[in-house]
């Protein structure tokens, strides 16, 4: 406890004080590359049309992308991570830890700690460290020491267990960078913070680009840093539709077989918070799975937990065969290589996008570029690299 209030006062000290909001600022513009762009999926949105009237229907919204995967590491992992570097250097930390599943949260820390000359430990599942080489190596690269983790079934939940025992054995000198909107306050809160510069983009680029807000949002939920970054800015806004994709895994219905713990998960606690869990009936964690290292978690932020509860927001699972082929539509479509986390959420796009009106103007977040995922993606497809 005497952390995370040390860490409260400090963020709520940080927040009133103009100058951190513009070194942030500055950070965010000339080393993470914002704003991300607002892209017009042309060719997706042509095809979902020709699905719709292959349906019969008249239908197929307007497809956008917002390009989280253009940041300087990526994906959207870089906006939180520079805001919390500038909190951890405030509080006088010279050591930063960090969990990471699919690598580029532990990617963004290693890269901003070595931007400001700090040592970090990255915490990350063995199975994850498998799964996701080319991340380790970069973590490597950047100057992190990685751990692997090989408890438990070695993904980001045993990754986060062993960052936290760290964290309150190294109290004096040690900040946590967690990486997702989740864990004790005020990081779900912090995280969505730092993580709203997408949404707050996107209601400025929409009304350029259209004149009016988006009729419909949609992003991958694991943690849901992403997700709650582009959906909190509109939450107000009652007329637009939300929906956060969980990863489906091998289906809702297989024992272990998913990592949707909103559409198959129940209310309980876990790294200090309340929210929804894939957990057994006497509230042991259940493993999970999911094709993507990223979405793996056992839980979800409890900002979404909230979101379900009061039903602003629609959580629907996607598999990962459906995934897999997301990937592929969108890289030969559009030229795009997503990561396998948002294509997920684009699995989804491919089936509401055709059942809309032409005139609706969706947005998916692109939160992650596929680099990382080559090597997986060929595995399943059976083929060599």
């Amino acid at each position: 406890m005497p952390l995370i209030l040390d860490l409260e006062r400090a963020y709520n000290e940080a927040r009133s004080d103009a100058g951190c909001d513009a070194e942030l600022n500055d950070l965010l513009a000339h080393y993470a590359g914002r704003p991300s762009p607002l892209y017009y999926a042309q060719r997706l949105t042509e095809h979902l049309r020709e699905v719709a009237t292959k349906d019969g229907q008249t239908g197929g919204a307007k497809v956008y992308f917002k390009r989280d995967e253009l940041n300087h590491t990526g994906s959207h992992k870089i906006n939180n991570c520079l805001g919390q570097i500038l909190l951890a250097r405030r509080m006088g930390k010279t050591r930063i830890i960090a969990e990471t599943g699919a690598g580029q949260h532990g990617v963004a820390v290693a890269t901003v700690c070595a931007r400001f000359g700090l040592p970090c430990e990255i915490f990350m599942g063995a199975t994850d460290v498998e799964r996701q080489k080319p991340n380790v190596f970069r973590m490597n690269l950047l100057g992190a020491k990685v751990h692997a983790v090989t408890s438990g079934a070695g993904t980001l939940k045993d990754a986060m267990n062993e960052a936290l025992r760290d964290w309150v054995s190294n109290v004096e000198n040690t900040y946590y960078i967690i990486g997702t909107a989740a864990g004790p306050h005020p990081y779900p809160e912090l995280v969505r913070d730092f993580q709203s510069v997408i949404g707050n983009e996107l209601r400025q680029q929409m009304m350029e680009r259209e004149g009016r807000l988006p009729d419909t949002l949609v992003a991958c939920i694991g943690g849901g840093s992403n997700a709650i970054g582009l959906f909190h800015p509109f939450l107000d806004d009652a007329e637009i539709e939300i929906y956060g994709v969980e990863a489906g895994g091998h289906g809702i219905d297989v024992p272990n077989g998913h990592a949707a713990s909103m559409s198959g998960g129940s209310p309980g606690v876990l790294h200090g918070n309340r929210t929804f869990l894939l957990q057994n009936e006497d509230g042991q964690i259940l493993e999970g799975h999911s094709i993507s290292a990223g979405l793996d978690y056992p839980g979800v932020g409890p900002e979404h937990a909230w979101l379900k509860e009061t039903g602003r927001v629609n959580y629907v699972p996607a598999t990962d065969k459906e995934a897999l082929t997301a990937f592929q539509l969108c890289t030969r479509l559009e030229g795009i290589i997503p990561a396998l986390e948002p294509s997920h959420a684009l699995a989804f796009v491919t089936k509401l996008a055709p059942t809309l009106p032409r005139d609706n103007l969706l947005v998916m977040n692109m939160c992650g570029r596929g680099d990382k995922d080559i090597f997986a993606v060929a595995g399943h497809l059976g083929m060599d690299i």
